[in-house]
């Protein structure tokens, strides 16, 4: 099988020489029969896990009704989602797309013409932080501070400023009479597992409101139940005008959003459209992937956050090889001394899938639904890898 994607697949990722083949709950199964405890969740996407039964459910039932039917027409699930998150979120209006970049597209797009509707013609620019991820579009990587993920594809989309994350003096400065929106992760993804500060985002927030500029919260990897609420900026008491989201919202299943308050919400016919964006199989999947985490799996995240988080700490305290354990929720970092190439490998020889950021950071993104149980093995292989592979001196005293 590898042999056949290496010749006819674009080499767009690093892949792993693994064919998964199934998947239930948070568990996975490779061609060769091998079972994996994956705690990497599709980077961030199998929020409940895999096959799971609500989810197939809907799936089926859906696709044997009408799988899509163009926007020219009202869809009914596409109603009742857009009603459904609106009734558990700050918004009044969502546009519906295919994926986290998509919605950030989206986002910059309803900044920039809110700024217009406003009368200020001459308000484009958007401020972002640095290490941040927003996306693979031309509008999303510009967006993403971070040049590793650009130099190739210069000259960008103008209109963006970049500025240090949790410093509000940096954005306070970046600030002009051309700017129309800040566009932050409340804990930034890609970059490491990096929470905003709560007053920081405060303050953004009290700032914004001052200079009379869009808020935007992309919350694509840190929204819906990752961090223990449904919404990552409720855990800081702080709302945007714009948020995006996608990845959880569909459990494997492509769709994204952008959720806006009706002063921002200024699209009109014309302005913005997605063929395939909340079609009505996509928009049942949500509904249903809704379903269970705000019965259940939001909550879930919260405890299980909270004891996964202590447990790793546990591991800071006996390994001096860790430097620091960070996130929020069910999104975790682990941040090491040294390389972890070797130890990502042996972990998933040993079941484990993990991910590992800029060569020394791992992060925790496992499904909604782990158990302590889970935890408890999870942190027991890592354990008996670090032991293994840093046994010259690592373990404090």
């Amino acid at each position: 099988m590898s042999d056949i994607c290496k010749e006819y697949l674009m080499n767009t990722y690093k892949r792993i020489p693994v064919v998964m083949v199934r998947g239930e709950g948070i568990r996975l199964w490779d061609d060769k029969g091998n079972e994996y405890m994956d705690f990497v969740s599709g980077l961030g996407v199998n929020s409940l896990g895999h096959s799971h039964p609500k989810v197939t459910k809907a799936i089926w039932r859906q696709a044997a009704t009408l799988i899509h039917v163009s926007n020219l027409y009202y869809i009914e699930q596409q109603c009742k989602l857009a009603k459904e998150l609106c009734d558990n979120s700050f918004a009044d209006k969502v546009f519906f797309c295919n994926s986290g970049a998509e919605a950030v597209e989206g986002a910059i797009k309803l900044a920039r013409k809110h700024a217009k509707v406003k009368g200020h013609k001459n308000k484009y620019e958007i401020i972002t932080a640095y290490n941040s991820f927003h996306g693979r579009t031309y509008g999303a990587i510009t967006a993403t501070a971070q040049s590793k993920y650009q130099e190739s594809f210069k000259p960008l989309v103008p209109g963006f400023k970049y500025v240090p994350f949790n410093d509000i003096d940096a954005i306070s400065s970046a600030i002009s009479e051309e700017t129309c929106a800040v566009m932050l992760e409340p804990v930034q993804g890609e970059g490491g597992v990096y929470p905003a500060d709560e007053e920081y985002l405060k303050q953004v927030r009290k700032l914004c409101d001052e200079r009379e500029i869009l808020l935007i919260f992309d919350e694509v990897q840190c929204g819906l139940g990752r961090t223990g609420r449904l919404f990552a900026h409720q855990r800081y008491g702080v709302t945007p005008d714009i948020c995006t989201v996608a990845k959880a919202l569909g459990n494997g299943f492509p769709i994204g959003a952008v959720l806006a308050t009706d002063d921002a919400a200024v699209f009109e016919p014309g302005d913005h459209a997605s063929t395939f964006g909340g079609n009505p199989l996509a928009c049942e999947v949500a509904l249903a992937v809704l379903e269970v985490m705000l019965e259940s799996a939001v909550e879930n995240a919260y405890k299980m956050g909270e004891y996964f988080k202590d447990a790793l700490i546990g591991l800071k305290r006996k390994y001096s090889v860790i430097k620091e354990v960070r996130g929020m929720g069910l999104m975790l970092g682990v941040e090491f001394s040294r390389d972890l190439g070797e130890l990502v490998v042996d972990l998933r020889k040993n079941g484990l899938l993990v991910n590992c950021i800029n060569n020394r950071i791992l992060r925790f993104l496992p499904p909604l639904i782990v158990t302590k149980e889970d935890i408890d093995r999870a942190i027991a292989m890592l354990d008996e890898s670090i032991e293994k592979l840093f046994n010259d001196g690592s373990k404090r005293r």
